[in-house]
C-alpha cells in the first residue's frame, strides 16, 4: 500500500509463494480488488486474500487447490487456462459478496463469499477457469455475472448462481483473456483463435436464449481487453492495429497500425473509455488519447510515460497510475 501523494509505503503482506513460466515476469498477476476498508488480492497459485485496506491486516482467506479441488499444473502437458498460466482473473464484488473464477471440483467453477467473513454463499458450473476476469451486467432487465472461461461464456444468477445462460467457445489452450464487453443485450468476448464474437443474450416467457451473432477474425483480440463507448468496440487487433468495430454487427469501421511495438502474437495495449475519447498505453509505454468517433480514426495527442509494460493502468481523480519493468509512475492527466 502506498500513499498517492508521494508514493511512500504504508505497509505491505506477502500473497504467496512465486510462481513464473516463461510468458512473463513472476506474479501476482491480478489487480486487487478493494470495496471500503478492504481489499481482496488473489495469487497465480490460488491463494484469495482479504486484508485491511489501512494496515493490511489479513481477515480472512481461501485456498482454491486445498480448498476446492482446484489443480495448478503450469506448463506442463495439456493444461489449460489458469491451471497452465496461474489465475490471472480478478474477483468482482457486488453487494455482501464477492464473485472469483475458482475452477474446483464438485461445481466450485465460479465461488460466490460473503465478502466480509469468507463464508462461501454458493459454488456454480464445471468450467475449468481462464484468464478474464468476470463481471456484472444488467442483461434483459436481470443482474448477473457474466464469464468467458475455458469452456466458453455464461451467464449466472447473484443470488444462488443459477445458470442463466451459456455459449461453448473452446480453443486449444483455453487462452481467454478478455474481459466480457457487455452493451444492452450483447456480450463480446474475444481470444486469438476464435476472433472476436458477439453474443446476443435475450429473454422471453420461454426463458433465456444466447445466439452467436457474428464473428470476426480481423477483430480478433489476443490477450488485451476491449472497452466500449456507445454502440461501437475499441480494441487491439490481430495485426498490431487498434481497431472500431460496431457492436450490434461485427462491422470493422476503421483500423489504424503504427502504435504498437511488440511482434504480433505478444503485442498488448490497455482502453479506458473517457466520455468521448479512448485512451490507450501501448506496450511501448506511449499515452495515446484518440476519439470515440466510428467515423475514422483520430489522434487527439500522446505522450511517452513509462518503458516497455503489458500494464492496466488505473485512473481516479485526474491521475493515471501506471507501471514498467522498473518502476511505478503516476501521470497528471489534468491540464
Amino acid at each position: 500500500m502506498l500513499d498517492l501523494a508521494d508514493a511512500k509505503e504504508i505497509w505491505h503482506g506477502d500473497i504467496d509463494e512465486t510462481f513464473a513460466d516463461a510468458q512473463s515476469s513472476p506474479g501476482p498477476r491480478c489487480t486487487p480488488t478493494v470495496d471500503g476498508d478492504r481489499v481482496y488480492v488473489q495469487s497465480c497459485r490460488g491463494e484469495l486474500r482479504c486484508m485491511e485496506t489501512a494496515d493490511g491486516r489479513l481477515l480472512w482467506h481461501a485456498n482454491y487447490v486445498t480448498d476446492f479441488g482446484a489443480v495448478v499444473m503450469g506448463e506442463n502437458g495439456n493444461s489449460q487456462g489458469a491451471s497452465r498460466h496461474g489465475y490471472s482473473a480478478s474477483p468482482v464484488v457486488d453487494g455482501a459478496a464477492l464473485f472469483a473464477l475458482v475452477g474446483g471440483k464438485d461445481g466450485a467453477a465460479v465461488v460466490a463469499f460473503e465478502k466480509r467473513t469468507g463464508r462461501v454463499l454458493w459454488k456454480s458450473q464445471n468450467d475449468e477457469p481462464a484468464y478474464a476476469a468476470p463481471v456484472i451486467a444488467t442483461i434483459g432487465g436481470v443482474k448477473q455475472l457474466v464469464a468467458f472461461t475455458v469452456d466458453g461464456a455464461v451467464g449466472l444468477a447473484l443470488e444462488d448462481g443459477g445458470l442463466l445462460w451459456r455459449i461453448p467457445l473452446k480453443t486449444s489452450s483455453g487462452r481467454h483473456v478478455t474481459t466480457p464487453v457487455v452493451v444492452d443485450d450483447m456480450v463480446l468476448v474475444a481470444s486469438h483463435e476464435i476472433g472476436m464474437a458477439g453474443i446476443k443474450v435475450t429473454r422471453n416467457s420461454d426463458g433465456w436464449q444466447a445466439a452467436q451473432a457474428w464473428r470476426s477474425r480481423e477483430s480478433a483480440v489476443n490477450f488485451s481487453s476491449p472497452v466500449a463507448a456507445g454502440n461501437y468496440c475499441f480494441g487491439l487487433g490481430p495485426n498490431k492495429n487498434l481497431f472500431c468495430t460496431e457492436i450490434k454487427t461485427g462491422r470493422q469501421a476503421w483500423s489504424k497500425e503504427g502504435y504498437i511495438n511488440g511482434g504480433a502474437e505478444r503485442s498488448h495495449a490497455s482502453f479506458i473509455a473517457m466520455g468521448e475519447n479512448i485512451l490507450t498505453l501501448t506496450d511501448g509505454g506511449q499515452l495515446v488519447l484518440f476519439s470515440a468517433k466510428p467515423e475514422a480514426f483520430k489522434e487527439i495527442g500522446q505522450a511517452q510515460v513509462c518503458g516497455k509494460n503489458w500494464c492496466n493502468p488505473a485512473y481516479a481523480d485526474g491521475k493515471l497510475y501506471l507501471r514498467d519493468g522498473r518502476e511505478l509512475v503516476c501521470v497528471d492527466l489534468l491540464p
